[in-house]
């Protein structure tokens, strides 16, 4: 009887012995595994930090584009509203010239009246009959600006 309760004690003990290296090469291979996928995870929280940083990048570029296009469409804006004064300016100089041009006129013409008047009333000669060729008068140039509407030119924020 001894020997057949030493003989089940030895199969229990091998057959202990074989589940131990069963559970031993088991706990081997998931050992192994949670180190690769530590080593994954690692990996994947640098990704993460690395894609982060990018696109906190991209964000701060992307702000100071926008900041860039405001100030390019201010300064539009600014250069549009420099134009158009110096249109105004132009328009309103053009317009002062004509007066003083017809004002010119008025005065020749009031002048040669008085000159024909002195002759006549000193019975001289008119210097000028027959050789005085009064020339044409020039009409400003003011079709050119003519074709830049008023107040037109509006900005188009799209």
């Amino acid at each position: 009887m001894k020997q057949i309760a030493l003989d089940n004690q030895d199969r229990t003990i091998r057959r202990l012995r074989a589940q131990l290296a069963t559970e031993r090469r088991g706990l081997a291979a998931t050992k192994k595994e949670l180190e690769e996928t530590q080593v994954a995870l690692e990996a994947s929280h640098k990704v993460i930090a690395g894609l982060t940083e990018i696109g906190l990048s991209m964000s701060k570029k992307v702000e100071r584009m926008k900041v860039k296009k405001q100030q390019v469409r201010a300064n539009h804006v600014e250069c549009h509203q420099n134009f158009q004064a110096r249109i105004h300016e132009a328009e309103d100089s053009m317009q002062a010239q004509h007066l003083i041009i017809e004002a010119l006129v008025d005065e020749k013409d009031s002048l040669l009246q008085t000159i024909h008047g002195l002759q006549e009333a000193n019975n001289a000669p008119a210097p000028f009959d027959g050789d005085w060729e009064e020339e044409p008068e020039e009409e400003p140039e003011e079709e050119e600006i003519e074709g830049i509407p008023l107040g037109e030119g509006e900005i188009d924020d799209e």
